[in-house]
């Protein structure tokens, strides 16, 4: 009978424990995820310089009523091997100048392991010069993993990761929410051109951290 009453003890405290455990997890705050989490520094102190991060061109081109309207492909590739497609999607606008909205995230030194600043490059969203901004078409879900860093939070749990990811999307709306931790938004980074036909725009990254289209002929 004792022996059962111990072992009703050890597993209501196993319990207790557990719930607490989910309890302070569930509670954590972006600021002690950024701050005393290990493995989220490690992954951010990983974040590498990039050359490219994607590119697009025109699948097709259409007068219908007499408006020009642009069918483009939009690919999002690896930072270690821009031949790997990591995001593919068509979209369709009227015209054929295109907008290519991103997102920039610097992390400072005080966030990083060697003390030496990274970047994350979110897309945002894709939009026609006849179209504003708030109305263009989505390329990244917000609040949701970017498939170019879905490697950042490899070793967090499922609301780790949540969290992580609500925070950075929310920097769209609310740029300067987590300067005080040391992470940075920079916005103007718009990128649009006049697509052609047989033409690749490769999005780059310049030595100052902005984005600009290179562009190439299809083979």
């Amino acid at each position: 009978m004792k022996i059962f009453i111990r072992i009703l003890i050890l597993a209501a405290a196993l319990a207790l424990g557990a719930v607490l455990t989910y309890k302070i997890t569930s509670n954590r705050t972006i600021e002690e995820l950024l701050t005393q989490n290990r493995h989220l520094k490690q992954a951010i102190s990983n974040l590498s310089h990039v050359e490219q991060i994607g590119y697009a061109k025109v699948v097709s081109q259409q007068q219908r009523e007499g408006k020009l309207f642009t069918r483009l492909k939009f690919v999002q590739t690896d930072p270690a091997d821009p031949t790997i497609h990591l995001f593919s999607e068509e979209y369709e606008i009227q015209g054929d100048v295109v907008h290519f909205d991103a997102l920039i995230i610097k992390f400072s030194e005080q966030l990083v392991i060697d003390g030496k600043e990274r970047t994350m490059y979110l897309w945002r969203r894709i939009y026609g010069e006849n179209m504003a901004p708030e109305q263009g078409m989505p390329i990244e879900t917000p609040g949701k993993p970017s498939p170019r860093y879905a490697q950042i939070c490899e070793k967090l749990s499922l609301e780790e990761t949540q969290l992580f990811w609500q925070e950075i999307w929310d920097l769209a709306d609310s740029p300067k929410k987590l300067e005080h931790l040391g992470v940075h938004t920079i916005f103007g980074n718009t990128v649009y051109r006049r697509l052609k036909p047989g033409l690749i725009y490769v999005f780059k990254v310049s030595a100052t951290g902005s984005l600009y289209p290179e562009v190439v002929p299809e083979l």
